[in-house]
């Protein structure tokens, strides 16, 4: 017992106090008082000073490490309320004159209404989130008479010049500040330029990452300005502008709410040491009977920073006040709905329904495989359409169904194991999914699937027409319920999605966080699910299914050329995306590597499609060259990056050094399927003679393989990401503050 720590410590470097290593697992003032040791050991036996001496190695890593932390947080705390302070003070001047241009409007409107721009809208000067509402636009600037320009660019200048003393009052100094020099129009009149509109110097700038296109658009356009300021031209955006204080305030809000759950974990961190002190003393006394040994050592515990420090609790209810007051509009409610999100309440409801859907498809699968056999659907002499339209919508909806169904299982296992996977792709807690609701979704998928197949047999048996419109309306029933904008069908979740498939589709052009490229890798799996779309799209959209001519949507050279490039899309996105964080994270080149895995696979499906179209014995040799060189690159990539596997000097065999599953023989046989897996572009050459049926048989179960690796690759992925954010101790996200000071020569 003496040699052991005081809290079984999760994965994370040897000098890092166990409780925060246990507290990193589960979601994810420095005082010396090395004098009192000498008492505290002092008439014991050899034991219990070596349990007391460890004891207290513990208490001073703990004492150490919450030094450190609440330092930095209230390092941040003052840099928020700091940034808070300078947004408040321009926003209130940017009010102010607003307000003021809008009487002032109103007094000239019966002598100018023609020339006058429409009036500013009103400011709320209660909430704090309406008085940018005031804010006038750069357009605005150029509307209306000489005179008219010249009253709105001094006022400009003296807005300017405001907005500027209010931040050097709150620390940002400039250096060779000043607003752009009057220009002399034809009549010799003094005329500023628009730039004199609230321009702040060349040393300060509201700086808002460029995460999407018009955000980096945005940017880019402010560098030109600089260029031309540099060369002395008169900058057209040199302006504080409404959109640019918008993202500023977001930015600071969420800043806010990361540096309050930062303090929240602290302050579990705290208690969950004082626990564990308090329990392990209470035993050695049980055990030692050294009363007055362990009252001394409690005394000190007591007397430790991280017991008897207040700062913390200060900063989070001062945190707390702000974003009450600045955030929430004086709504409390409102307020803890961000700062403390509620985990949603697990009911048996859910639990139900899973088994009603899971037991119903069971059902109408049974029913449906009866009425193929008995039809002889799936017979030589069977109808070839029926395989060639309706399997593709329906294995489509059925590999949907597969890849939901793995990802609850993967949900099911992040929980059980402790990984926090909510925070590691920036979800909320209070709306991210959980294991039961995805059971839930593939359920319902698969049993609204089945039942259309039979009630699609039941019409094709009776002879009705038009039978092919039932996939149809399931195509169309599913879209209808992923853009649904009412709050039901899990509103949240699909909103999510859709944005990050548009964060994909338009990469490099979207900032690439964990769930985007998560997701793009899902989408390299799903490539047969996405030819299958092409061919839905084909034939429901383009009107074939009227005369069944379903040979346009399988062998045109139209279809043919998009097959391509559809095969190539996800590999493409996902290539953008490592070229992006290449740029973003200072040239990384393990970023290179990554996207040099993805060209590589892109040519290998290029070559296995020509020797799909010219089987010939050079092209066969080619497929195995490529495919076997893009299958090597992706398994070491898959094992020794993504997973941390292969490690020589690992205590555990090629393994890692932190393990999260207790049993090795788990990783192993991982890494074994995973490379069986890999191989399965090995059927592409051999020559398999199958009929139509058994074909497309062997293609959906390839394609389902391809599902149940990825979903296998998916825990250890987040098992590695987890273990190094334990390792890091990142429990938090860092958010950039907008405002910030420019390095001067």
């Amino acid at each position: 017992m003496a040699s052991r720590s005081l809290i079984p410590s999760a994965p994370s470097p040897p000098a890092s106090p166990p409780i925060m290593r246990r507290l990193l697992h589960q979601y994810g003032e420095e005082e010396s008082l090395e004098s009192d040791s000498g008492e505290l050991v002092r008439s014991t036996d050899k034991h219990e000073q070596e349990f007391l001496e460890k004891a207290d190695e513990e208490l001073d890593k703990v004492n150490k490490f919450y030094a450190t932390q609440e330092a930095e947080l209230l390092a941040r705390g003052d840099a928020l309320i700091e940034q808070l302070r300078i947004l408040a003070d321009v926003k209130r001047i940017l009010a102010d004159h607003a307000a003021a241009s809008s009487r002032r409007g109103r007094g000239r409107a019966l002598g100018r209404a023609n020339s006058m721009p429409p009036p500013s809208p009103s400011v709320n000067g209660s909430s704090g989130r309406h008085l940018l509402s005031g804010l006038a636009s750069p357009q605005s600037m150029s509307d209306g008479s000489v005179e008219l320009q010249q009253a709105r660019v001094a006022e400009g200048a003296a807005v300017a010049e405001e907005v500027m003393a209010a931040l050097e009052r709150n620390g940002v100094s400039f250096v060779g500040g000043g607003l752009a020099k009057a220009k002399k129009d034809g009549s010799g009149k003094q005329l500023m330029g628009r730039a004199a509109l609230l321009q702040l110097p060349a040393t300060v700038r509201i700086d808002i990452p460029p995460t999407s296109p018009g955000r980096a658009a945005l940017k880019v356009w402010e560098e030109l300005v600089n260029v031309l300021r540099k060369d002395g031209a008169d900058p057209a955006a040199a302006f504080v502008h409404r959109k640019k204080l918008q993202h500023a305030e977001k930015n600071i809000r969420d800043a806010f709410l990361a540096l309050y759950r930062g303090l929240e974990l602290l302050k579990k961190f705290s208690s969950l040491n004082v626990k564990a002190f308090t329990k392990i003393l209470k035993k050695f006394v049980k055990v030692s009977e050294q009363h007055q040994a362990t009252d001394k050592f409690s005394e000190k515990v007591k007397r430790s920073p991280f017991s008897s420090s207040d700062k913390v609790l200060q900063l989070a209810d001062e945190v707390e006040c702000i974003f009450l007051r600045h955030f929430a509009g004086n709504d409390r409610k409102v307020a803890m709905k961000y700062l403390k999100p509620q985990q949603p309440r697990n009911t048996h409801m859910i639990t139900f329904l899973v088994g009603l859907f899971t037991g119903t498809f069971v059902s109408l699968f049974i029913i449906y495989s009866v009425l193929a056999h008995v039809a002889g659907i799936f017979s030589s002499t069977g109808s070839p359409t029926y395989m060639d339209i309706v399997y593709h919508v329906f294995s489509m909806f059925a590999l949907i169904s597969l890849h939901v169904f793995l990802y609850g299982c993967n949900l099911f296992m992040w929980k059980s194991t402790r990984i926090n996977h909510n925070f590691i792709f920036d979800f909320s807690s209070s709306t991210a999914l959980t294991h039961r609701d995805a059971f839930l979704m593939s359920a319902s998928i698969m049993c609204t699937v089945v039942a259309a197949l039979v009630i699609n047999l039941f019409l094709r048996n009776a002879g009705a027409t038009y039978t092919d419109a039932l996939p149809g309306a399931l195509l169309v029933l599913s879209t209808g319920v992923l853009f649904c904008p009412f709050n039901i069908f899990y509103r949240s979740t699909r909103y999510c999605f859709m944005r990050v498939m548009r964060n994909i589709i338009f990469s490099p052009f979207y900032k690439v966080l964990m769930a985007d490229f998560f997701m793009a890798d899902q989408l390299t799996s799903q490539i047969p699910l996405l030819r299958h779309m092409e061919f839905a799209a084909c034939y429901f959209m383009a009107g074939t299914f009227r005369n069944q001519a379903y040979e346009t949507c399988t062998s045109s050279p139209q279809y043919t050329h998009l097959a391509y490039v559809i095969s190539f899309l996800p590999y493409y996105w996902r290539a953008m995306q490592c070229l992006r964080r290449y740029l973003e994270e200072g040239h990384d080149i393990n970023q290179l590597a990554n996207a040099g895995k993805y060209v590589s696979a892109m040519v290998a499906a290029a070559v296995r499609f020509k020797y799909a179209a010219t089987p010939t014995p050079l092209w066969m040799w080619m497929v195995v060259i490529s495919s076997s060189g893009a299958t090597i690159y992706q398994l070491y990539w898959d094992f020794v990056m993504d997973w941390g596997f292969l490690n020589p000097k690992s205590k555990n065999l090629w393994l890692r050094d932190q393990l999260i599953l207790k049993k090795k023989s788990i990783y192993y046989v991982s890494m074994m399927l995973n490379l069986a897996l890999r191989l399965a572009w090995a059927q592409s050459v051999m020559k398999l003679h199958l009929g139509r049926v058994e074909s497309r048989l062997l293609d959906f179960s390839l394609a389902s393989l391809e599902i149940i690796r990825r979903g296998h690759w998916n825990f250890y992925r987040l098992e590695h990401e987890h273990l190094n954010n334990a390792g890091k101790f990142r429990a938090v996200k860092t958010v950039p503050l907008p405002f910030r000071e420019l390095e001067t020569d």
